[in-house]
């Protein structure tokens, strides 16, 4: 009995610890595009913000395509 569970043990933690390595591979590469898009959003918003020397916020906005929405409307 001590034998089986010296060579079971081994088996079942080398599988448990390849699933979690392909578990967690699988969630890089899935995140992958956000990345992308994070780091594009980034290199907008600097644009917009040195551009415009507009606050930050402003150039978040300009990026998403909200500015319209957002924009002060003179009274």
């Amino acid at each position: 009995m001590e034998t089986l569970k010296s060579v079971v043990l081994p088996v079942v933690t080398a599988a448990a610890l390849l699933i979690a390595a392909l578990s967690l591979a699988f969630i890089g590469f899935s995140l992958a595009p956000v990345a992308h898009w994070a780091n594009n959003q980034n290199i907008c918003v600097e644009q917009e913000i040195t551009k415009s020397k507009a606050p930050i916020s402003w150039g978040v906005r300009k990026c998403n395509g909200r500015s319209k929405v957002y924009q002060v409307q003179p009274t």
